[in-house]
């Protein structure tokens, strides 16, 4: 059963901080514009202030939808919900605040030595409702890690904006200029990280990108039920073939 709240309870507070993905949802005023929900993921990247206030340090991505929705009418709704453990959604609506790297605002947030790679900006929300429903359609999972494939490639893009920010060129503030300048209905996203003259490399950088993708490839292309039934096919194949050679 839906339950509404005026603001962040300790014990839910408790309960988001032991998960590991949420969802940010935002949309656009114009009625034919595009409706985003972007899934967020990472180590210590969402935050809560207190029973009002949460933020989240927003990486570098292809697109800027979030940050756009925000400056235009501010709506934003967070969700999270339970893959282990008993089942629970959680909302937060609320009113957003963009902070751009490059701001005050933003490095007073996230100082240098505790930014990650690619990351933009601070997404701050006032939160005026909280709602909490059962979430039993929520199948369960069972989280492994956190994918480090976006950091890597971020870290590397950095590394190319050192000594000398080229907006024309291959590094992250080229990126910044080249994608995240406009959302899909052409409204504003990043205004002043693009406009930076120094990129501060992020300190954390000892990871490896991760292989999943590589290294789970083949199993997950035919499944693992498929890779036994081709391989005892092969096993009689070979069998057969060999009697009837001799």
């Amino acid at each position: 059963m839906v339950q509404f709240f005026d603001e962040i309870s300790p014990s839910l507070a408790k309960w988001i901080a032991q998960q590991q993905v949420f969802w940010v949802a935002t949309a656009p005023l114009a009625l034919d514009g595009h409706i985003n929900l972007s899934p967020k993921g990472g180590e210590g990247m969402f935050h809560i202030v207190n029973p009002r206030q949460v933020w989240y340090e927003d990486l570098t991505g292809s697109g800027v939808e979030t940050i756009s929705h925000l400056r235009e009418n501010g709506r934003i709704t967070v969700l999270f919900n339970a893959f282990e453990g008993p089942p629970r959604i959680a909302r937060l609506y609320g009113r957003g605040t963009v902070y751009e790297y490059g701001t005050p605002e933003y490095h007073n947030f996230i100082p240098a030595e505790s930014r990650k790679p690619g990351s933009r900006s601070v997404i701050v929300v006032d939160v005026h409702k909280v709602s909490t429903s059962c979430g039993y359609a929520v199948p369960f999972f069972d989280f492994k890690a956190h994918r480090t494939r976006l950091l890597a490639w971020a870290a590397k893009k950095e590394s190319t904006d050192v000594p000398t920010v080229d907006a024309q060129g291959s590094g992250l503030v080229a990126y910044w200029n080249q994608k995240n300048a406009r959302s899909l209905d052409g409204l504003a996203g990043l205004i002043i990280a693009p406009l930076t003259t120094e990129i501060l490399p992020a300190q954390n950088t000892n990871f490896k990108p991760d292989n999943e993708g590589t290294k789970r490839g083949l199993i997950d292309a035919v499944g693992p039920v498929n890779l036994l039934v081709g391989f005892t096919l092969g096993v009689l194949f070979a069998s057969t073939y060999m009697r009837m050679s001799q």
